[in-house]
């Protein structure tokens, strides 16, 4: 007999699956990203409806299949909807570029509690300032350290300036970021430098880089 079990989560992409359900993708502290089929999801009258959007956060129970990685979700109890995220296309095009790079980054079903508290600690940063380009390299900063892919910034050939503005972008936390300061050129030389990093280590970087840091 399958057993039910048990998460928490935030949606970091839903997708038709058929013409009545939904497949959604999670990310969660106890089983990492994991995709589930919200059957009937679509319907008007769905148990699920209104409860299943982008970055929306809840706990949710599902049955995990013999077969693949696609899981059948059950029930969700929706906890935050992230509804400022709405109100600034900005912000949207930050979180879906964040969470693209963290699905290119990171492998299914393993668990990533550091992970899934650096995303959340971003999705409810976000919405508290107008969208800048230094959430973005703060977060692809943070999120590379705790993938153990740190950059050598003082192996670089960056000016003391600006290896003194990546550091301090990887370490300090989202509530005082907004108080970093940064020079035109600064903020250049981090998109190029990490540009360049990604590319190297990663292969690609997700679409919508540029959009996210305007």
């Amino acid at each position: 007999m399958q057993t039910t079990e048990r998460a928490h989560g935030l949606i970091l992409r839903t997708r038709p699956f058929t013409e009545t359900s939904l497949i959604v993708n999670w990310l969660t502290p106890e089983f990492g990203r994991i995709s589930t089929v919200a059957k009937g999801a679509r319907r008007t009258k769905s148990p699920f409806r209104g409860k299943l959007d982008l970055f929306y956060e809840g706990d949710f129970s599902f049955q995990r299949s013999r077969r693949s990685e696609l899981h059948t979700l059950r029930e969700v109890m929706l906890r935050e909807t992230n509804t400022a995220l709405r109100h600034e296309l900005g912000y949207l095009h930050q979180a879906s570029y964040c969470a693209m790079l963290l699905e290119q980054t990171t492998e299914t079903q393993t668990p990533l509690p550091e992970i899934y508290e650096l995303f959340f600690g971003f999705i409810h940063t976000l919405p508290k300032q107008p969208p800048k380009p230094r959430t973005i390299f703060a977060f692809e900063l943070k999120l590379l350290h705790a993938l153990g892919l740190s950059p050598d910034v003082e192996g670089s050939k960056l000016p003391a300036e600006t290896r003194a503005l990546i550091n301090a972008l990887t370490e300090t936390d989202w509530g005082n970021l907004p108080d970093l300061r940064a020079t035109a050129a600064q903020a250049r030389a981090v998109r190029q430098f990490l540009h360049g990093f990604l590319i190297f280590h990663l292969g690609k970087i997700p679409k919508g880089r540029d959009h996210a840091a305007e």
